[in-house]
């Protein structure tokens, strides 16, 4: 059974990205052989190298909305991050939110949000030692509140990014992908594709079907125990189209590479497989949590990204890569000097 200290890595912090690459597809790309163990190293504009005509790649349209708000407590004044996860009831302006710091929040405390106190918030459950239900007390309609909250939120950017949050970010921290609002981390993986490159994949033959998976913060949380087992993902909001199966089971049928862009993608896949190991549509909540061994029933390629030491990220990817490759890659792109994390370089691996 493996354990938490596995997945640990040295990482010199100049590595981690704090900007994206210039263009979208000239990140850098380590391309991992599974079968012979091979590693290359290449541009991503050069990933379609790898793929053919009939070829399919999934790809999260997730939006990112700006979820981190900064506000203050009532009496006082005291200054209260708040990052909002999911919206529980819309007439009613419920939101499920993590609060920082958590410590100085009480049911029935009010959050002022605004120059101005343009939104008001009442704290209403503690539903973890961080997670907090607030109810926005707030008179217009739902799209007025939407509005407010894209005017006052910021795009929530990782902590680990040590600079302020710019303008650019907004489009930067979105993939071109992105059409459902609902997450608040974008997925990763996609961020590398261009309009260029779908124009391209167009070209090829090579079919571009879509999930919807919204990212909450539960993907990106530390694992904390030792014991993998012990590890309980939290549920995020999945949905399959019809369409999207369709075209990925005809793959499969015909012999044609599928390609998972990103977990997010790989384990909406995992969760939703017949018993004949094809895609099934699906709408619901999903939260499995994927760590090595584990058999893989769709995907014969993944895109990633290189996640933190220790995350639920990386389990999963050395889940589908092999453990000692996929440690042994991170070595050599610690060496190689690329980019790490959420605006960082990306990785194909191909079993």
């Amino acid at each position: 059974m493996m354990k938490l200290g596995q997945f640990r890595y040295k990482l010199p912090e100049e590595l981690i990205a704090q900007h994206p690459a210039k263009h979208r597809d000239e990140s850098r790309l380590m391309v991992v052989h599974k079968r012979t163990g091979k590693i290359e190293h290449k541009m991503f504009k050069d990933v379609l190298d790898y793929f053919e005509e009939g070829d399919v790649m999934v790809n999260n349209n997730t939006r990112v909305f700006p979820a981190r708000m900064q506000g203050n407590k009532e009496k006082t004044g005291s200054m209260i991050e708040v990052f909002m996860l999911r919206e529980l009831n819309a007439q009613s302006l419920l939101w499920d939110t993590v609060v920082d710091p958590a410590r100085k929040i009480r049911i029935g405390n009010k959050l002022y949000f605004g120059e101005n106190d343009e939104l008001v918030a009442e704290v209403i459950d503690n539903t973890t030692s961080r997670g907090r239900t607030l109810r926005f007390l707030f008179d217009g309609t739902h799209e007025e509140f939407k509005a407010l909250v894209y005017k006052l939120g910021e795009t929530p950017i990782p902590k680990y990014i040590n600079r302020p949050v710019q303008p650019e970010d907004e489009e930067w921290f979105q993939t071109i992908f992105a059409k459902h609002e609902g997450a608040v981390a974008a997925p990763t993986a996609g961020l590398h594709f261009s309009r260029e490159l779908l124009k391209r994949a167009e070209i090829k033959g090579v079919q571009m079907p879509e999930i919807t998976m919204h990212i909450g913060l539960g993907t990106f949380r530390q694992v904390e125990v030792e014991d993998l087992t012990k590890h309980k993902m939290e549920s995020e909001q999945c949905i399959i189209p019809n369409e999207t199966a369709k075209v990925v089971n005809h793959a499969l049928q015909t012999g044609h590479r599928v390609c998972a862009v990103g977990n997010t993608v790989l384990r909406a896949f995992e969760s939703s497989v017949s018993t004949d190991r094809l895609l099934k549509p699906y709408d619901g909540w999903i939260s499995k949590f994927i760590y090595p061994p584990y058999e893989f029933n769709i995907a014969d390629s993944l895109i990633t990204n290189f996640h933190q030491p220790e995350s639920a990220l990386l389990m999963c990817v050395t889940a589908y890569g092999g453990y000692d490759l996929i440690m042994e890659a991170y070595n050599e792109a610690v060496k190689q000097k690329y980019r790490f994390w959420a605006y960082g370089d990306a990785m194909l691996i191909l079993t």
